[in-house]
């Protein structure tokens, strides 16, 4: 039986600047630093999550064959990969504070049928969501779904 999700992997086009962002601009925890041969395994996550952690994974390391890492490599640097949600307890404040510290932002927090949602990319081109979810249960629809990515209104 599965237990839990423990490790997602999130193309990084370089390590080293991808861990910089992460832990001192997001404010992110460094778990893991090492090299297994010629790979070297970065993850992090964040603070006080240490059961859930991104791995900054190079597309030109084992495990995919040169077809696959250049199609991997394509979507990176033309940005088309989500990689995640993040979860925060004020959307608007923490787009400010991050927008502050120079993080790209695709979209604005904007009125989402489950909360309040603002995108944005790290330095590799994945893109995130950040959001606050509602306080009530259940969607409200009178809310638009479209524009998510790219910041179009219905």
């Amino acid at each position: 039986m599965i237990k839990s999700l423990a490790i997602a992997t999130v193309w990084s086009t370089d390590q080293e600047r991808d861990k910089k962002f992460f832990v001192e601009t997001l404010g992110f925890t460094e778990r893991t630093d090492m090299h297994m041969g010629e790979m070297r395994w970065v993850t992090v996550s964040p603070p006080g999550q240490p059961e859930v952690q991104l791995t900054l994974m190079r597309p030109d390391g084992p495990g995919l064959d040169p077809e696959s890492r250049e199609a991997v490599l394509k979507l990176v640097n033309k940005g088309a990969l989500g990689a995640g949600v993040f979860a925060t307890d004020d959307c608007h404040a923490t787009y400010e504070e991050l927008k502050a510290k120079g993080v790209e932002f695709l979209q604005e927090p904007q009125e989402r049928p489950y909360g309040i949602e603002a995108l944005f990319r790290d330095p590799s081109g994945n893109w995130y969501s950040l959001t606050q979810q509602r306080e009530s249960e259940g969607l409200d629809l009178s809310k638009p779904w479209s524009g998510c990515v790219d910041g179009e209104e219905e």
